[in-house]
């Protein structure tokens, strides 16, 4: 609750002079009425009216109080704030190639690692669209461009190996994602490219999909996961005298093509990041998360409900009811 008009307060100063003229009044009344013998008089009972005289003081203080806050105007405020939004399209590519079950992110593999981290990534966003494509072999769009977060952090959890993910093709990938993002009025549109091998699959060159996405305003971040060298990697195994399956631990080496993903980035004005454990690709998306921030405006509307009539008509009936109990039940006798 705000006041209009609050110097319209200083008017309870006048409260002390009713209050000092009620007391002097009180003190000099005089008996009207002489009677030669008052001892028949001091046997009757006293009257409640006389012991709550003063009552009408309290009621005529009250009243003009309330008349003074209803002058002071009491307003309660309503804001409305219009929000609007630059925001950033993101299109996400994961790899689901067979090299991303590599256990070098101990004690889960790298996709495990690499759909946590997105996740995360997504729970910072706020107001922009993100999509998700998956690649293997080929790629395909899991998620369109939303801002429905539960769906696509759903949809980040399901990813997993599939039937095509022996190879990887980067390049149809960028592709997939960049066709998504193309007719997007969106002020700043980004791919950020999440794998931890070498294109060697699809028909499109990752450099020609990138000089594409280029020429439409894209940004495309790349991440190269896994450490260097020799990475431990399951292999499904069979028995051959019983047909049971089991996993064994081998080696493979690992092929991020570091020079080819720093071209893509650097093409489309964006940056190449290497991840070597789960931190590192945690620090990374944090990273790209600051970077690409969304720009947000509002504009703030302020108006006012006015309340002064209630406190008014409070005083105003007060007021009224004071007097007409002056003229009744409290009435003096001449």
């Amino acid at each position: 609750m705000t006041f209009k008009n609050p110097h319209f307060f200083l008017l309870f100063i006048f409260w002390i002079p009713l209050i000092l003229l009620y007391i002097l009044r009180e003190r000099k009344s005089k008996v009207t009425v002489r009677f030669s013998d008052l001892s028949i008089l001091k046997k009757l009972p006293v009257s409640p009216f006389l012991k709550l005289r003063h009552i009408l003081l309290v009621m005529r203080l009250f009243g003009i109080g309330f008349i003074i806050i209803a002058l002071a105007r009491p307003q309660k405020q309503h804001t409305e704030v219009d929000v609007t939004t630059e925001g950033v399209d993101i299109m996400l590519i994961l790899d689901i190639s067979e090299s991303m079950k590599a256990l070098d992110f101990k004690p889960d593999n790298r996709l495990e690692v690499a759909k946590r981290c997105l996740k995360d990534f997504v729970k910072k966003r706020e107001h922009d669209r993100i999509g998700l494509v998956l690649f293997g072999g080929r790629a395909f769009t899991r998620c369109p461009l939303t801002t429905d977060y539960g769906v696509l952090l759903q949809m980040i959890e399901e990813a997993t190996f599939t039937d095509f993910s022996q190879s990887t093709a980067i390049g149809t990938a960028i592709a997939t994602a960049a066709n998504r993002l193309k007719d997007s009025p969106a002020k700043s549109k980004v791919i950020i490219l999440l794998t931890d091998g070498a294109n060697n699959a699809g028909d499109i060159p990752p450099l020609t999909a990138a000089n594409a996405a280029a020429q439409l305003g894209i940004r495309i971040y790349t991440i190269g996961v896994g450490k260097e060298g020799k990475v431990p990697f399951p292999v499904e195994m069979v028995n051959p005298h019983t047909g049971q399956r089991f996993q064994r631990i081998q080696t493979i080496e690992s092929d991020v093509d570091e020079k080819e993903l720093k071209a893509i980035a650097a093409l489309t004005g964006a940056e190449f990041f290497r991840a070597q454990n789960s931190e590192a690709l945690g620090e990374i998306y944090d990273e790209i998360n600051k970077m690409e921030k969304t720009e947000i405006k509002s504009i703030s509307h302020i108006s006012y409900s006015e309340y002064f009539y209630k406190w008014l008509w409070i005083g105003f009936l007060i007021l009224m009811a004071e007097m007409l109990m002056q003229k009744t039940v409290f009435r003096r006798i001449p």
